[in-house]
């Protein structure tokens, strides 16, 4: 197995590629500027540069990859339309790449509560209305995937329990992104996580009777 990663240098991303190698898998990381990538991602890991705007870039990125995680989201800015570029149509050329390469999941990172217009988050630019058409395009492209809709990132670990539900069924909590990498790190394992939306948070309630994040794959077949 071969992985791309987009979005390797976010927050998330970093931890994704962090936890492909740890896991010994191939990986390779699109990133914007090589200088910058070297100095946060393990040496191990081939680099490409590449932008989601850029279709033609993404074709060089993804040859030879067998499957592709898109960590990639907009980042705050006084640009309206910078979520409808980057998560929707960055996200669109991402699909019709993988589609070209044949590639054989694509696990898309979004976000919990993407489904909700009226969310405090669509302030900002309409961040989830156009993460959640981006959904929509993976969900009719075909293309075996896995979307990740996690709570709040936290940098910083936070003990508990890993929960994993079906879509829009929670609508607040919290997740480190070291966690959200292993989920989907293990998605590309597991046949039960395929052509689903898992939404995923840790909680700190020990009267809550759910598997552990060591139990990550037997949780996809509840979904």
């Amino acid at each position: 197995m071969k992985a791309l990663v987009v979005g390797a240098t976010g927050g998330t991303g970093i931890q994704i590629v962090k936890e492909l190698v740890k896991r010994g898998i191939s990986t390779r990381a699109m990133v914007r500027n090589l200088d910058s990538a070297r100095k946060i991602l393990p040496p191990e890991v081939e680099l490409v540069v590449g932008d989601v705007l850029l279709p033609e870039s993404l074709k060089s990125a993804i040859a030879g990859c067998d499957v592709l995680i898109s960590a990639t989201g907009a980042k705050p800015s006084f640009d309206p339309t910078s979520p409808m570029k980057v998560d929707y149509f960055g996200m669109k050329n991402l699909i019709k790449t993988a589609q070209q390469a044949e590639v054989k999941q694509l696990v898309m990172v979004s976000s919990l509560c993407a489904s909700l217009f009226f969310h405090p988050l669509n302030l900002f630019w309409l961040v989830l209305f156009w993460k959640k058409r981006a959904e929509e395009a993976l969900q009719a492209s075909g293309l075996a995937y896995t979307i990740v809709r996690p709570g709040g990132l936290k940098n910083e670990p936070k003990p508990g329990t890993l929960i994993m539900s079906k879509a829009d069924s929670l609508f607040e909590g919290s997740i480190p992104r070291a966690t959200v990498a292993q989920v989907c790190i293990e998605a590309l394992f597991s046949e039960a996580s395929r052509n689903k939306i898992v939404e995923i948070v840790v909680q700190s309630q020990p009267e809550i009777n759910y598997s552990t994040p060591e139990a990550i794959a037997p949780l996809f077949a509840t979904i």
